[in-house]
């Protein structure tokens, strides 16, 4: 009668042990090639879009009116934006862009590092960037100096003559710009140069070189057209907004 061989305690460790290490030996060698043969990343799979790095500034503190009286009625807007980079743009603009009545929109722009140069010409293109044609004139004396313009119109049915401006300071880091609409004929540049005159600072905060180019261009202000400012209530283009309205 033969009896079973029963293994040793030390024979059945070692061959457990054996067995785990070859278990072990291939999971280890499964994952190695799972990442050998899985496919590299590139840096094109998620490429942001790029932003205009502009945001509107809730609640914006006017800096900058447009004291119009003859305007008391027109739509009125006040806006500010602010770029990543440190600019600040401050939009004012009056009347409604299509329809019969004028509309004026000035726009004062403070670059932070965004900004590269000012070029009134280009600023200009871009005020006009709707119009079909747009055809530059002689400077325009105003009490902001002399201001670069351009006459275009808008609308197919009921075209609206306009004109386009623009004036730069590169030692205060200011530009001014916009454009002055209304229908019918096309409006006078006196009208343009009267409109600008009403364009005045609020408050400039910690700009004192905005403050000093205001305070610079109301010692050249004409008050429409009567240099002495006691006749400042009664200027010449008095009506300057129900004229073009009536026009």
């Amino acid at each position: 009668m033969h009896l079973l061989a029963i293994p040793s305690r030390n024979v059945v460790s070692a061959a457990f042990s054996r067995g785990l290490a070859v278990f072990c030996g291939l999971g280890a060698l499964s994952l190695v090639c799972a990442w050998l043969v899985q496919p590299i990343p590139t840096g094109a799979v998620a490429t942001p879009v790029a932003a205009s790095g502009w945001t509107a500034i809730e609640r914006p503190y006017p800096a900058f009116a447009l004291t119009i009286p003859e305007a008391a009625d027109a739509a009125a807007t006040y806006t500010i934006q602010r770029h990543a980079q440190g600019g600040r743009k401050d939009v004012i603009t009056l009347g409604e862009q299509t329809g019969p009545a004028p509309y004026l929109h000035v726009e004062v722009y403070r670059p932070g590092g965004e900004f590269a140069r000012f070029s009134e010409v280009t600023e200009i293109a871009a005020q006009a960037a709707s119009a079909a044609t747009t055809a530059a004139e002689a400077p325009l004396e105003t009490k902001f100096g002399p201001t670069q313009v351009a006459r275009f119109s808008m609308g197919q049915a009921a075209a609206r003559s306009c004109l386009a401006f623009a004036r730069a300071f590169d030692e205060t880091r200011l530009q001014i710009t916009g454009w002055f609409c209304q229908s019918g004929e096309s409006i006078e540049r006196s009208t343009l140069a009267c409109a600008l005159d009403r364009f005045t600072l609020i408050a400039a905060g910690s700009e004192p070189k905005v403050t000093a180019l205001f305070a610079q261009a109301e010692l050249h202000r004409s008050f429409c057209g009567q240099r002495s400012p006691l006749l400042a209530p009664t200027p010449k283009h008095r009506a300057l907004w129900k004229a073009l309205a009536s026009g």
